[in-house]
């Protein structure tokens, strides 16, 4: 069986980490996978630059939200590769920023392989947004959207909208994946994807990238030398979806006038890049900023350095950090009410915060500071939910039975041609 994995890219960003690791996953046990990304040339920068001045000039020239939305005008047609036609199973993952056309997805659809979608974010069942916030409009149709600057009942959300659902209509052999339930049970509600089916598999973890270190070596070697140390990492700190206010808030709560614990009883870890470097002044407490890590080692010092690795995403689809970090030893705490509640079960194996409190989210974290939870039990809970082997079982079933499916499609077809002559 040959698959073969669509993503953007293939390092940088979460979609890309988790399709990287899926192929090498599924190469372990046993399957023949190939990762298609988007080129380099002239026509990708061309395709990504054309989206982004088409979507500009739609929101009369604000760059407010450029990036938080896709319309997907232009793209690369894959069919005409050879890996296309060579492969038994299409696996689309995260395919934005100029490199699939919704033109391009309905070719694929119409190809007549069975074809996997797994949704890193919402972008699949909305019309043109990646995380609809609080917004429920995709359940019935998009439009009056508040990503525009001026959103009205045809507006582009609308238009887009209307496009993905004839690029849909037809797709008979379509299986969406959510890497959460929390994704899942959105899905399902969409008015574009909710009568497809949607499978539930995370994502996978190669536990053999993320060990337990010496936790007073790792801080030794990250100069985090603390009674106690708290992470953080994301791919940009200050990007408002990832919650970083929260935390320093919830720092000022335990480091504050009356707060059980002082300041310099933290070290703050910090990974991944900031734009605003401003943020970095709020912080309430000594803090380590190690700017964009990808080394897999460096990450196991970062998580076993850290007694708690802290997610206070307004949203998360998954939670790659949270499993990452339980690999390593740390306890995870986060906020409620998204994907991070199927790796955290309260209190057992880290702990869920009351959604955008940061009070909450200090109680969290001085619990996780008393809880006693030892690093192997947490190694041994992320093992048995998101090993290579675990996962990648999960996904071969689910091709198989696609190849099955469509095989007994194939077969009907053939048996009406040779009764209508």
């Amino acid at each position: 069986m040959k698959v073969l994995i669509v993503n953007t890219s293939e390092e940088g960003g979460g979609a890309a980490v988790a399709a990287s690791r899926l192929r090498e996953a599924l190469t372990n046990n046993g399957v023949k996978a190939f990762m298609l990304v988007r080129d380099d040339g002239l026509a990708s920068r061309w395709h990504f630059l054309w989206e982004r001045v088409v979507i500009w000039l739609s929101n009369l020239l604000s760059r407010r939200h450029l990036f938080q939305v896709s319309i997907a005008n232009t793209g690369t047609d894959i069919t005409k590769t050879k890996e296309f036609q060579n492969a038994d199973i299409v696996h689309l993952h995260w395919v934005n920023q100029g490199f699939l056309s919704l033109k391009g997805i309905q070719k694929i659809l119409r190809s007549g392989k069975p074809v996997v979608w797994t949704m890193h974010d919402m972008w699949p069942m909305t019309a043109i947004c990646h995380h609809a916030y609080e917004c429920e409009r995709y359940q019935e149709a998009c439009g009056q959207c508040h990503f525009l600057r001026r959103p009205g009942a045809d507006d582009l959300s609308a238009s887009v909208f209307r496009k993905k659902q004839k690029v849909l209509a037809d797709a008979d052999r379509l299986v969406f994946v959510a890497v959460s339930h929390w994704l899942a049970g959105r899905a399902q509600k969409s008015a574009l994807v909710g009568s497809f089916p949607i499978k539930v598999i995370p994502n996978v973890l190669p536990l053999q990238q993320f060990t337990i270190v010496n936790r007073l070596d790792a801080q030794t070697a990250l100069d985090a030398e603390a009674p106690h140390v708290i992470a953080f990492g994301a791919a940009r700190i200050d990007d408002p979806i990832k919650g970083f206010s929260y935390l320093v808030e919830a720092l000022r709560i335990l480091t504050g006038e009356g707060g059980p614990y002082r300041a310099d009883d933290f070290r703050l870890l910090l990974f991944g890049q900031v734009r605003d470097r401003a943020v970095l002044d709020t912080i309430p407490v000594p803090y380590v900023h190690l700017g964009f890590v990808d080394d897999a080692y460096r990450l196991s010092q970062i998580y076993s350095a850290a007694h708690v690795t802290v997610s206070s995403s307004l949203y998360e689809t998954f939670g790659q950090t949270l499993i990452e970090a339980m690999a390593c030893g740390s306890v995870p705490v986060s906020f409620d009410g998204a994907g991070q509640t199927d790796i955290i079960q309260h209190q057992q194996n880290g702990y869920l915060a009351r959604r955008l409190s940061a009070q909450s989210l200090a109680e969290g974290i001085s619990w996780a500071l008393q809880c006693g939870l030892s690093a192997q039990e947490l190694r041994r809970s992320v093992i048995r939910r998101y090993s290579e082997q675990v996962v990648a079982r999960q996904y071969i079933n689910l091709y198989e039975k696609l190849r099955e499916e469509s095989g007994e499609r194939k077969e009907e077809c053939g048996e009406r041609r040779e009764k209508s002559g």
